[in-house]
């Protein structure tokens, strides 16, 4: 017996893992107490079922994901801001422009010819990446529902899909967005902080059963989860989190893709980038009812506050806090 308290927590092969992977890799989480299992999952899918049975204890989620659960899971830490773009096929590239523009034109000249529609991948319905795919699609003149196709593929598939013909473009969180440029296979068009600068992203999702039950096991992860985080945002450590994230057992990609990834205004820690904030909540909600995802008259601001806490993330910052060295571990 270890003495350590067990947990399970699950993610998906992407640079906005890296709070979770440092936390473990560095030993934060055994020095909070806590003996972690990392679980890699294949899909977003898998992730949302098994945090909701309790088969994970917690896992790396999509923030509209957590709300989606309305209260079964509890999103006390976000991971990550900015680190999604939206990629379309070389063939595509070079008739759209950033902003979309020939988009529509493409759209109208497929449809008199009687070709089918362009097919886009999101990761999940209920994702950041679907929302800020739909604005793109929206600004270019281009109708999400009716003028093109949308599918939904895990992040690690994006790239192969694409090479196969099978997609026309995607929006996905980092490395693949770098990893479809640097394979020849597609263009990087327009990065999530040209649309919303410090929007938000990942979150850690937890079992709401972890919350009510195991206070301070939660607790001390989030202080790890934090301290991966902080050392996550550091530039001298920038090229030893391109080489832990680069491990097969981690995301598995080329360093230099992961690099550009990096590049790409990864946000993990300054800013108070782990804060839940409520607006971003509201901000997910609002979306999830514009596309028919969750119907209007809801009390949305009650669904906000019940997933996101920003008081279970306070108090275990501010215990960090009165702990200096630990929370700027390297």
């Amino acid at each position: 017996m270890s003495g350590l308290s067990d947990l399970r927590l699950g993610f998906i092969p992407l640079t906005d893992c890296a709070p979770l992977a440092v936390a473990q890799a560095l030993g934060f989480f055994e020095e909070e107490g806590l003996a972690v299992e990392l679980v890699r999952e294949a899909s977003w899918a898998t992730i949302r079922d098994k945090v909701a049975v309790g088969a994970l204890d917690g896992a790396h989620m999509l923030g509209p994901m957590a709300l989606a659960a309305e209260g079964d899971v509890l999103a006390p830490m976000a991971l990550n801001r900015n680190g999604s773009a939206v990629t379309v096929s070389t063939a595509l590239a070079g008739a759209v422009g950033a902003a979309g523009e020939g988009l529509a034109r493409i759209v109208a000249a497929r449809r008199a010819s009687g070709q089918g529609l362009l097919t886009f991948a999101v990761v999940f319905p209920q994702s950041m990446h679907n929302y800020l795919l739909r604005d793109w699609l929206v600004r270019a003149g281009v109708d999400p529902d009716q003028d093109v196709r949308l599918v939904v593929i895990p992040p690690p598939r994006m790239v192969e899909r694409m090479r196969a013909g099978e997609i026309d473009g995607f929006c996905v969180g980092a490395p693949w967005n770098a990893v479809a440029e640097a394979q020849g296979v597609g263009r990087i068009l327009m990065v999530s902080s040209q649309i919303w600068p410090a929007g938000p992203d990942k979150v850690l999702g937890v079992n709401a059963a972890l919350a009510a039950h195991r206070s301070d096991d939660l607790r001390a992860c989030l202080r790890a989860v934090i301290r991966g985080a902080a050392w996550a945002d550091a530039p001298q450590n920038r090229d030893a989190l391109v080489a832990l994230l680069a491990r097969p057992d981690v995301v598995g990609v080329d360093p230099a893709a992961l690099s550009r990834a990096l590049e790409h205004e990864i946000i993990f820690h300054r800013d108070e980038a782990g804060l839940p904030q409520r607006e971003h909540a509201l901000w997910f909600l609002s979306q999830m009812v514009r596309w028919g995802q969750l119907e209007a008259g809801r009390d949305m601001e009650a669904l906000a506050d019940r997933v996101y806490r920003p008081d279970l993330y306070r108090d275990a910052a501010l215990s960090l806090q009165a702990d200096e060295p630990a929370l700027h571990a390297s």
